[in-house]
């Protein structure tokens, strides 16, 4: 379960994502569920009915992610997404990314966090500056920031 005081740093495509998430589940999710639910109570028995008990979950589900999403927007920080292009010097690779909240991040969609050591270190740099970052994994990288937008 996520802490409820905790801020939650959102792009504003982040936020209105989860936005429409929550929409959804609201208006077309939760119907659907109290019509199956319906369904599965008029075919009897419910302590054997496996349709219902399956039915009750997902509507368990459904109400917890509600809930989620509710509390990550309550304590929303919408902040800049600031696209990098910076230079692998020793790899002599160059590699541009979206900076992201962490709960956008997704390194396969070239999106990293800005709690992420290179997203740490991105943001404290103006371009044309070369500074160190350290991997997770205890590598260290000598990077220059090509470029901010």
């Amino acid at each position: 379960m996520i802490n409820k005081e905790e801020v939650f740093e959102l792009s504003r495509a982040g936020a209105d994502a989860l936005n429409a998430e929550l929409e959804k589940l609201k208006t077309v999710d939760r119907i659907q569920i109290r019509e199956a639910i319906k369904e599965a109570r008029e075919q009897g028995d419910l302590s054997e009915n496996a349709d219902y008990s399956s039915a009750r979950e997902q509507q368990a589900n459904i109400e917890a992610r509600i809930l989620e999403i509710e509390n990550i927007l309550k304590h929303a920080k919408i902040m800049d997404v600031n696209t990098v292009t910076v230079r692998y010097i020793d790899l002599k690779k160059t590699a541009t990314f979206q900076i992201v909240g962490t709960i956008e991040a997704d390194p396969f969609a070239g999106k990293i966090s800005n709690d992420s050591p290179l997203g740490k270190a991105v943001l404290g740099h103006k371009v044309g500056d070369i500074f160190h970052v350290s991997t997770e994994s205890g590598k260290e990288l000598r990077v220059e920031l090509v470029e901010l937008k």
